[in-house]
């Protein structure tokens, strides 16, 4: 019997998957060496390649386990002699569909890398939820591969249909006999690809982190694998951060609220466990009003006396009028986590921001939440469309008035990818501010600016570039900073600049990456307060964004019941401090410049930060049980508290 017709028998019904098992496994494993080769200096540096590539090959086949898995249970009621010619184009099609998606999401790696220096993961699919943002991103900034890469997700996608078609045509069925008896070892050896471990849980993402540089482990795994596991956590996303560890919820308040800037406050509302009375560090006849200017990616690295790139120069101006915070650290890299950490004062978890959480659309405490009870005027202004990240729906159910975006801004001068300009988003905050102080409203309005943000558009004839060609990270930087020292030198001049605070903040830096665990370097953003009669200052000690609230609301002469847990940096700006920062799936505590970092289902590591060589240095000694216990009680707080819906004022429901 000829080879051809053995094979044909041997493999019956199921030969399409065959040929798509091998087909997935030679495509992950040529895209897996490409980027090895591609990040080579970091592969060589993180470990063995030969062992990462034969653990990619397992990861691989978890992913082909889980695609195979819908059509193997259909078998029974397809795969015989009555319903074949439907289990030929069923298969035709299912196999199609699981290659075309791993084409498209492999060809798509490189560049999610290169602004994100991971895989893809649970950003890919958020991002998927706006596409005219996105498609018009891409369009303007990234053209030549968005095109190269439908096309040759379209050529090697025209090649395997050719290919499967004559797969179609020569498949045969097994004999009933055959079937039943083929059919329970195939499943088992299906679940044990899928399960492909014999310990008490399944194999996962985590189980493939063997080195210590981030990136390295995401090109272990497949980003098609990536993208399936991330929607598959978005299942949990309430309880994720118990993907570190648990603790009784007794034990994991007491020591999530052990800080000494909380130890003279009192907890005494059960049912609000991080609720407490603040006494404002300065008394006031009337309180400041309060503008946050949130900055779209403005990490340190792009501020001179940071040790970044010199395109702020009204910045590096400002910082001698105010309170400059030489160790602020973002606590995620995405600007609805600087959004929750410097609005809400929320910690971060390795879920979703709540910004974008069903459970805190409504009853969820904000800024917004306290100065509104306090008669001000509350307003988010943005220049693009407030919908984008479900900022919108967030703010207007916790305690914001007004939302001012594109559509309300009349004849901006300059519409990009992702909105109004800086100016315009100025022009209008100015207009607003303006109108607030003529009716003798007290006003809250969080600014947030989108200028540099990716495709970098921005108007031209307003800075002398830093660089060639003009859309670049360093020139848009240079025209935000530009648009915002326009705005402070307005504000000024205006009558409410000394009854008003303004904070100028960054949400995240523009790219996290790095081979450090947690690239801490790229988690440090400049923050500012200024305005007022506030005397300049440098605050020196690490500080978190979640430390802005309550400062502010001190500083503005506020004092209350609120829900942060914060530090308040006007009663204390020199003892030592500490951040929390999410990366992916890692949760890193930072005590000045000691490191306690959480794996999911890996022991956790401690590290030291180098600040002035910006390396992170793992230590070869473990944290201790306590430490471990202390750092899993700040990123269970936050879950905690959000499945409770428990982060609110004592008068919300």
């Amino acid at each position: 019997m000829p080879l051809n017709r053995r094979l044909l028998r041997f493999f019956g019904p199921y030969l399409h998957y065959v040929v798509m098992l091998l087909v997935m496994l030679l495509l992950l494993s040529a895209s897996r060496a490409g980027l090895f080769i591609w990040q080579y200096d970091r592969v060589v540096a993180a470990g063995d390649i030969a062992t990462m590539l034969l653990q990619g090959i397992r990861a691989d086949l978890i992913l082909a386990g889980l695609w195979l898995s819908l059509p193997l249970l259909l078998a029974p009621l397809l795969a015989h002699q009555a319903s074949f010619t439907l289990w030929r184009y069923f298969s035709h099609g299912w196999v199609l569909l699981g290659l075309c998606l791993v084409i498209f999401i492999e060809v798509s790696t490189p560049q999610f890398i290169l602004q994100y220096d991971i895989r893809p993961n649970r950003l890919y699919i958020e991002y998927l939820k706006y596409p005219k943002e996105v498609f018009s991103t891409l369009w303007q900034g990234y053209r030549a591969m968005l095109l190269g890469g439908i096309a040759i997700t379209l050529l090697l996608l025209w090649l395997l249909h050719r290919l499967f078609s004559k797969v179609t045509a020569v498949v045969q069925p097994y004999a009933t006999r055959t079937f039943w008896c083929s059919w329970p070892v195939i499943l088992l050896l299906v679940f044990a690809a899928i399960r492909s471990s014999t310990e008490h849980r399944p194999a996962n993402p985590a189980l493939f982190a063997i080195t210590s540089d981030a990136l390295v482990n995401s090109l272990i795994i497949s980003s098609p694998y990536s993208v399936l596991y991330a929607l598959y956590s978005l299942r949990h996303e309430a309880r994720s951060s118990e993907i570190y560890g648990t603790l009784p919820d007794d034990e994991m308040l007491a020591l999530a609220l052990d800080w000494p800037w909380l130890k003279q406050l009192s907890f005494l509302n059960k049912t609000l466990p991080t609720l407490n009375y603040r006494q404002a560090s300065v008394t006031r006849s009337k309180p400041l009003n309060l503008v946050i200017i949130l900055q779209e990616s403005l990490g340190a690295t792009f501020v001179e006396s940071l040790g970044g790139v010199a395109v702020t120069p009204e910045l590096e101006q400002l910082k001698s009028s105010g309170w400059w915070f030489e160790q602020m650290y973002a606590t995620g890299t995405r600007s609805v986590r600087g959004i929750e950490a410097v609005v809400s004062g929320f910690m971060p978890t390795p879920a979703q921001s709540v910004v974008k959480l069903s459970l805190a659309q409504q009853n969820f405490y904000t800024l917004g939440s306290t100065l509104a009870q306090r008669g001000y005027h509350t307003s988010f202004i943005y220049g693009g469309e407030a919908h984008f990240d479900n900022m919108r729906s967030f703010f207007t159910g916790n305690g914001i008035k007004q939302v001012i975006d594109l559509a309300q801004m009349p004849a901006p001068v300059f519409v990009g990818s992702w909105g109004a300009s800086d100016e315009d988003l100025f022009t209008a905050t100015a207009r607003h501010l303006a109108d607030m102080h003529q009716q003798q409203l007290p006003f809250f309005s969080l600014v947030f600016t989108s200028s540099n943000h990716t495709p970098f558009e921005f108007p031209d004839g307003r800075i002398s570039l830093h660089e060639q060609p003009k859309q670049t990270v360093n020139n848009a930087v240079k025209y935000a900073d530009y648009a915002l020292g326009q705005f402070i030198a307005h504000a000024r001049q205006q009558p409410y600049w000394q009854d008003t605070l303004f904070l100028i903040v960054a949400d995240h830096d523009n790219r996290v990456y790095g081979s450090n665990l947690v690239p801490v370097e790229k988690f440090h953003i400049p923050a500012l307060i200024l305005g007022a009669d506030l005397m300049p200052r440098h605050i020196k000690p690490v500080a978190s964004q979640i430390d802005l609230a309550p400062t502010l609301l001190s500083l503005m002469g506020i004092s209350g019941q609120t829900p942060l847990t914060g530090r308040d940096f006007s009663k204390d700006d020199s003892s030592p401090g500490r951040a929390l920062m999410q990366f992916d799936q890692y949760f890193a505590l930072m005590e000045q410049q000691q490191l306690t970092i959480l794996r999911p289902g890996q022991p956790a590591v401690s590290a030291r930060y180098n600040l002035l060589q910006k390396q992170l240095v793992l230590s070869e000694q473990a944290p201790t049980a306590q430490q471990v216990k202390r750092t899993l009680a700040q990123v269970l707080l936050p879950s905690y508290l959000y499945r409770q819906q428990q982060y609110h004022l004592a008068d919300q429901p």
